[in-house]
């Protein structure tokens, strides 16, 4: 809800100009630095593009995928000690991922179509410059990525630096997109709240597919969770007498006559 509420507030300044958007416009000139190579901020601004972005997107889908199939099927031959009857829902995430970029242009396209804000170097034809494309495609790609393999690192170290590394390049695409002049500040930071709401959505089917692969339990062989009865021996666990019969399991008398199996007679009998 932070995400949609700052970028609603980011979008109203920029499409009403607002007081906001001079402040933006007066550091996007500071920054701005079009007659100076800049190898870096070249490099940045082109990692926001779908031709690096997307195979990035595309290998994390596949190997999730695998991963959580193969566990899946693993967890219904019994390895790992894993309940056979657990659902598959390893399919989730990676299908959510691909709607959450997919919703990308979806969405952009027509914000700079309806904005049509000028860019730092003059405006556009037919279009605008905010949102900006290139900092929704790469926060929700390498965003998406990341999010999806994070149940399969295991130490806590590489999550963490997974992490880093994915907020630095994410910074470093925002950066060289200002510094070369394609971009405002605003049409950066406001591409970031944007993919916020569609990583949220990412990252709550990956936590749901992840409970219920870890919580889904199946009942204990050879027990009847309604009757509470064992299967295998045939005995109540409650009673103790055999549901069949109604014999004790451990006398072999029964319980309306109290007659021995062995003799096939009553204790009183044999007391006479």
């Amino acid at each position: 809800m932070l995400c949609a509420v700052l970028f609603a507030l980011v979008t109203w300044q920029v499409a009403a100009g607002g007081p906001l958007l001079a402040l933006d416009e007066r550091l996007g000139r500071a920054v701005f630095r079009p007659h100076t190579p800049s190898v870096i901020a070249e490099a940045g601004a082109d990692l926001g593009a779908m031709v690096p972005a997307l195979p990035v997107l595309a290998a994390a889908l596949c190997w999730s995928g695998w991963l959580g199939h193969a566990r899946w099927r693993g967890r219904r031959q019994g390895d790992e000690g894993a309940p056979p009857g657990a659902r598959p829902r390893w399919w989730l995430p990676p299908l959510v991922a691909v709607a959450a970029m997919t919703a990308v242009p979806a969405l952009v396209v027509p914000l700079k179509l309806w904005i049509a804000r000028p860019g730092p170097l003059g405006p556009a034809e037919n279009y605008g410059w905010y949102p900006s494309g290139h900092a929704a495609t790469a926060a929700v790609a390498y965003g998406a990525a990341l999010l999806l393999l994070l149940p399969h690192l295991r130490r806590a170290l590489v999550r963490r630096t997974a992490v880093v590394c994915v907020v630095l390049l994410n910074l470093w695409v925002g950066a060289g997109l200002v510094r070369r002049g394609y971009h405002w500040p605003l049409d950066v930071v406001g591409s970031w709240f944007l993919c916020g709401l569609l990583l949220w959505g990412v990252a709550c089917a990956v936590r749901w597919s992840t409970a219920s692969r870890d919580t889904g339990e199946a009942p204990e062989a050879g027990a009847d969770p309604e009757g509470g009865t064992d299967p295998e021996g045939g005995t109540d666990p409650e009673g103790g007498t055999d549901p069949d019969t109604g014999a004790d399991p451990k006398t072999g008398a029964d319980p309306k006559t109290g007659a021995d199996p062995d003799t096939g007679t009553a204790p009183d009998s044999r007391e006479n």
